[in-house]
């Protein structure tokens, strides 16, 4: 991430002395902000693959444990960049792209866990539509919008939930109605968020001087 970026995501966990230590520990270390965002993908494929290939419910709770992993790697890489100043001109690329496969993988994945594929499809498609619309009001000069009610922070929260619940479910039940309910609210979610993102960015330029 790069360290003059003017805008971030506002995460309360930044100021936490947990957060802070470990951002100074890896900053003092050889690696660079962007390879920590790259470690986000490889995390990811983790979680994937363990979702699909592990019987349930280990492989729920490793793909939740993968969603959580995959968070600290996007705040830490940016307090790397920042606080740590190591920040690299290439930063903000390696900030964005990483994030939008990483959450391809976990949307995609528990798509075919549930026999839905096109709804991981769908919902990992919205997704990444919402991270282009808030690109998009960055580009006209406006401050990128992070609101919802689906950001990632949201996204990642609702399936790490369902992973988690859903591993009780299969443990009890042998059935996956949680999971469909994550999807469903992430797709719903994600689309509603490009809604509320494009009209914000619409009233942003009517009322911009001329």
């Amino acid at each position: 991430m790069d360290n003059a970026a003017p805008n971030r995501r506002p995460l309360k966990t930044r100021s936490a002395l947990w957060a802070q230590s470990v951002a100074r520990g890896l900053a003092r270390t050889a690696l660079t902000p962007n390879q920590i965002s790259v470690a986000c993908v490889l995390v990811a494929l983790a979680g994937a693959a363990a979702v699909l290939t592990l019987n349930a419910p280990w492989g729920l709770l490793v793909c939740a444990a993968c969603i959580q992993l995959r968070l600290l790697c996007n705040m830490l890489d940016g307090m790397v960049a920042v606080e740590g100043g190591k920040g690299t001109p290439t930063g903000a690329l390696y900030n964005e792209l990483p994030d939008r496969v990483a959450d391809s993988l976990f949307i995609v994945a528990i798509g075919y866990v549930v026999a839905l594929p096109w709804l991981g499809w769908c919902g990992a498609l919205l997704a990444a539509f919402t991270a282009y619309i808030r690109a998009i009001g960055g580009a006209l000069g406006f401050p990128q919008d992070f609101r919802g009610p689906m950001a990632k922070p949201q996204r990642m929260a609702v399936l790490t939930g369902g992973c988690l619940i859903g591993a009780i479910e299969a443990s009890v039940w042998h059935s996956d109605f949680v999971l469909l309910v994550a999807e469903g609210i992430v797709g719903t979610g994600s689309l509603l968020t490009c809604v509320t993102r494009t009209r914000a960015i619409a009233r942003q330029l009517e009322t911009r001087p001329r």
